[in-house]
């Protein structure tokens, strides 16, 4: 992996330091103190989501979360859903984001998925946009009431390149 961190799968014992690294990542965007009390729910890693989805951790060579991404899958077979993904704001521009996505690319991959939607942070949109996501509407917030999110979707062919 990376010069100064590497990936592997989250265990039920990272909940809590992933928790934290959500809402500090999540926080970096601005969002004062009564948002972030009212997304706190919303971001609390739950151990279901580290034994029911596909949720990997980046980690510094301390073994500290300086990142994470959740997949999970619906229904259909064919389509995932990129439930987490932050970056602790002292890793974010050093590829660690771009490295937790060849992950998720790999194993979207290995499941035969053929699309990943997402809801985005309107401050994650440029760099979801970077990872080949495209806008396709807009979408409840699960937080804040009467506020929507990007609602974005990435389709996926066998062979695709990634920049």
């Amino acid at each position: 992996m990376e010069k100064g961190f590497t990936i592997r799968e989250a265990a039920l014992e990272d909940s809590t330091a992933l928790t934290d690294l959500c809402m500090r990542s999540k926080q970096s965007n601005g969002y004062d103190d009564t948002f972030m009390a009212m997304c706190a729910e919303e971001l609390k890693v739950r151990d279901s989501w580290i034994e029911d989805d596909d949720f990997w951790l980046a980690q510094d060579a301390d073994g500290r979360p300086v990142g994470c991404i959740r997949l999970s899958t619906v229904e259909d077979g064919e389509t995932g859903e990129l439930e987490t993904c932050f970056v602790d704001p002292a890793w974010q521009g050093r590829r660690v984001g771009r490295a937790l996505f060849d992950v998720l690319y790999e194993r979207a991959q290995d499941l035969g998925l053929v699309r990943i939607g997402l809801d985005a942070d309107p401050f994650a949109e440029p760099f979801y946009a970077r990872m080949g996501f495209k806008t396709i509407g807009r979408a409840p917030s699960g937080s804040i009431p009467g506020r929507t999110l990007p609602r974005m979707e990435l389709q996926l062919t066998s062979g695709q390149q990634r920049t």
